[in-house]
């Protein structure tokens, strides 16, 4: 990958990131945090899976050491991130499965991992393993339709693929 590709990727994960760390705390709903599942998806179609577990990585870190977020930040968003790019690739583009990947890494995987980390690591006390099954399904269905539309417009016009093509990612007809 020459140089110029890898900087707008970096400039792209950190518009991405940024984005994530503002939107995330203002638009959300109590216990859901829809806009961090809408970022985990189109960082996943634009960058790819590692990118997008990086860019989850780096959302939960900030998040968790400036605002106070417990580590269902993390255990939140990486697996769900990551499991989105893998199944868009897997399934050679198909914007849908990268928002099921996301619903299954999060609203499955990563809720249910995180009951032992709030109850082990940070003493939280009465849960079940899946108490935060709910919360994380309800945010995934909110944010990965938003993804899926905003995503399905710019396939539409053509600016999906030109984004894609640009940032040296495997482009696809949606």
């Amino acid at each position: 990958m020459n140089n110029s590709r890898k900087f707008l990727k970096m400039i792209v994960l950190s518009v991405l990131v940024a984005l994530g760390v503002v939107i995330s705390p203002i638009l959300r709903v109590e216990g859901m945090c829809p806009m961090a599942h809408l970022i985990n998806i189109v960082c996943a179609v634009l960058l790819g899976p590692w990118y997008s577990l990086l860019c989850a990585l780096l959302i939960g870190i900030i998040r968790m050491v400036l605002m106070g977020i417990p580590p269902i930040a993390l255990t939140g968003a990486i697996f769900g991130a990551f499991l989105s790019g893998v199944l868009y690739r897997l399934s050679r583009g198909k914007l849908i499965f990268a928002v099921i990947g996301e619903i299954i890494g999060t609203g499955i995987i990563g809720a249910i991992l995180s009951y032992p980390v709030m109850t082990y690591f940070w003493g939280k006390e009465g849960l079940t393993w899946l108490f935060y099954v709910p919360s994380f399904i309800g945010g995934t269905l909110i944010g990965g339709s938003i993804a899926y539309l905003l995503l399905k417009a710019l396939t539409r016009n053509g600016k999906l693929s030109e984004f894609q093509e640009k940032l040296g990612t495997k482009s696809y007809d949606s």
